[in-house]
């Protein structure tokens, strides 16, 4: 049959007289860029028609519980006469930008959500041509970069959000000792203790706000670092106050420590007043007792950072270590900084115990 070639040579055709690209069956005047133009918004033409994607540049933060609203607004330039029919689509990316997986698809006032944000995310359209996402009980595991995504037919323009939680960083290891832990296992390490494995981003905002921390551990990218701020001979040397690297490592077979994220509480952590000291378990009971349970790790840590959580008597925690938080240093209390003491993990003794009870 002749109908497949002839319509072949009109194209090529097509192509030659115009000089432009030839696209999904439409021609462009520029050729597509569906990562934007670097500064976080994103434009393409098509059919002499200018679809301009519009998102902050700067990162947006917040805490975990809140509402959080991640604006994304789009245009046409000439302004279009008949508005067309378009796709909403919103998904979170990876740490090297490449997408991981979907949050929300809407077309008009229709919307579906996905994995751990179905129910928690709807769109923001107060406008004709707004596509801003809204998230509510923000988690820890939020955190990260968002792609907005206007789907026009067969083509699309994006920008990309960054959304960044206020929290505190803490160094841990587990109660058999230091460097135990292989990537995976460390993962699951602070995800016990209310927390997420932290990223360099947010290990380098604790370093700029005075962490220092001789012990290697993991982080979110696979990477191993550790943060000084006081250099000394056996952290790395008297190097300039920085973060030391190991670079990647295998994530099944080296063992480090790890460096856990945890930000603000939905409930109040606190010393509970009991008129005898306390094991382990009849710590656990006693805040039971009290319409609490035992705090963990990074609630404590939380609590300390952002409710200035300050008590000069050591307790229980639920890993069986024993920490106490000091806000405001004294004597007797420890060394001359704010921060959470650690009396390690006693394998007998009675202490004091700090519960967790929600709001």
């Amino acid at each position: 049959m002749l109908l497949p070639s002839l319509v072949v040579m009109l194209l090529q055709l097509g192509r030659g007289c115009c000089g432009l690209p030839f696209y999904n069956g439409f021609y462009y005047d520029h050729v597509m860029n569906d990562k934007g133009n670097g500064n976080g918004n994103g434009e393409v033409h098509f059919n002499g028609v200018k679809l301009v994607v519009e998102t902050p540049e700067d990162a947006i933060f917040t805490y975990r519980g809140a509402n959080i609203t991640l604006p994304c607004r789009y245009h046409y330039e000439p302004k279009l006469e008949t508005p067309r029919k378009i796709r909403i689509k919103w998904s979170k990316l990876r740490e090297d930008n490449t997408k991981e997986r979907d949050v929300l698809v809407a077309i008009g006032l229709k919307h579906r959500s996905f994995g751990e944000f179905r129910g928690r995310v709807h769109l923001r359209q107060r406008g004709e041509q707004e596509a801003s996402l809204v998230i509510s009980d923000l988690r820890l595991q939020d955190y990260g970069k968002y792609r907005c995504e206007v789907i026009d037919g067969l083509e699309d323009e994006s920008g990309i959000v960054e959304l960044e939680l206020r929290g505190v960083v803490f160094p841990y290891q587990p109660h058999h000792g230091r460097y135990r832990l292989n990537f995976h296992e460390a993962k699951k390490a602070c995800e016990e203790q209310d927390a997420v494995i932290a990223s360099f981003e947010q290990l380098f905002k604790s370093w700029e706000e005075g962490l220092d921390w001789c012990n290697a551990g993991w982080l979110l990218d696979g990477t191993v670092q550790y943060p000084i701020s006081q250099p000394r001979e056996p952290c790395g040397g008297k190097l300039a106050p920085g973060i030391r690297s190991y670079g990647e490592r295998h994530k099944n077979l080296h063992y480090f420590d790890v460096f856990c994220f945890s930000s603000a509480l939905k409930g109040r952590v606190y010393y509970l007043a009991h008129p005898e000291k306390l094991t382990l378990e009849e710590a656990k009971q006693a805040c039971q007792d009290d319409g609490a349970v035992i705090a963990k790790v990074g609630q404590l840590y939380a609590a300390w950072k952002f409710f200035s959580l300050d008590r000069c008597d050591a307790g229980w925690l639920a890993d069986g270590s024993i920490r106490y938080p000091i806000a405001f240093p004294r004597p007797n209390c420890g060394p001359p900084e704010p921060g959470v003491r650690s009396f390690g993990f006693p394998d007998k003794g009675k202490f004091g115990v700090y519960c967790y009870k929600l709001n």
